[in-house]
């Protein structure tokens, strides 16, 4: 590429950095190369939902000044590259960043090589009916053979090589989280979300419960002006049969199928538990679940609605 191109790469990449605090850690680079059509995409989506920083199809020549900007100015602890490969040119060039970046100190390589038969490209290619990027003119197969060919002393060099002929999305996500998740790192989280029916409800949730069958608050003066985080609106609201009735099972519910949610390969889990404004009963049980499951899982608390009814007061 152009001189002009690279500068205007290198200063944009200096504003996405900018902000961030000094690295204090090494950075984990993962280099995701392999055959077009073996699975990069997934591959990339797989590990920004592991928490990495994740950019797709940056020319190698950039990469090397790319981490001196987050040396100087990121924090930056866990990132990921797709690199396609067009032409012998890009192989010599990420082979010439792969020796610049062994002699960097912060930077820990590791390099993942999708690779699928020769069949099942060509069938992937036929399905979405792209051509591949090194046979634009000419068979499908002419260009798998060409990549290949270029790509053999690459592969070589590979940390990880998976062969994605027989998977599914699903489980070439498993196979990289096995591979590259970090020990004590919880990739998937629960976002818990408590709500008023009156407001509308959260259109991400994944889980929607109405908890409006419950006694009121509301309607016991001394407790209106308070939220289920108050000590007394909670102890009303766990104070009833039917509260620890419900809470036993819908927990019991949520630990069943937590498990599933993860073998199917998602990030997060979204739930809703909504009662009429939002402050009183849907935020202590908020508050008791997220408590019982943030032992075993990540877990994010939102109240959507907890202060809606005071802001209301207080504008007019």
């Amino acid at each position: 590429i152009g001189l002009s191109n690279q500068n205007r790469k290198v200063k944009t990449l200096t504003l996405i950095y900018k902000g961030f605090v000094n690295m204090t850690d090494n950075l984990q680079l993962v280099i995701i190369t392999g055959m077009s059509g073996a699975g990069k995409t997934v591959a990339i989506q797989s590990f920004e939902d592991m928490g990495y920083f994740c950019i797709d199809n940056m020319p190698p020549r950039l990469i090397p000044k790319f981490w001196e900007l987050i040396k100087e100015s990121g924090k930056v602890t866990k990132m990921a590259l797709g690199v396609d490969l067009r032409s012998r040119s890009f192989f010599e060039e990420i082979q010439n960043m792969l020796i610049e970046i062994e002699n960097t100190n912060f930077i820990d390589t590791s390099i993942l090589f999708l690779d699928a038969s020769d069949e099942e490209l060509v069938a992937r290619y036929k399905e979405t009916r792209r051509a591949h990027p090194m046979a634009m003119d000419g068979l499908i197969t002419e260009g798998i053979r060409k990549e290949r060919a270029i790509l053999d002393d690459l592969k070589a060099q590979a940390s990880v090589i998976i062969d994605t002929t027989t998977l599914t999305p699903r489980q070439l996500r498993e196979k990289i989280n096995e591979s590259f998740k970090s020990k004590g790192d919880q990739g998937f989280r629960i976002e818990f979300v408590s709500f008023g029916f009156k407001y509308g409800l959260p259109i991400d949730s994944d889980i929607v419960m109405d908890v409006r069958f419950l006694p009121n608050p509301h309607y016991i003066p001394e407790l209106r002006p308070l939220t289920g985080k108050d000590q007394p609106v909670y102890d009303y609201v766990m104070s009833f049969d039917e509260t620890q009735s419900f809470y036993h099972k819908f927990l019991d519910l949520l630990e069943t199928v937590l498990p599933g949610y993860i073998k199917e390969g998602k990030s997060s889990l979204t739930v809703a538990i909504g009662c009429t404004g939002g402050q009183h009963r849907s935020v202590a049980l908020t508050e008791r679940l997220a408590n019982a499951l943030g032992k075993n899982y990540k877990v994010n608390v939102t109240h959507r609605d907890k202060d809606k009814r005071k802001e209301t007061v207080n504008r007019s």
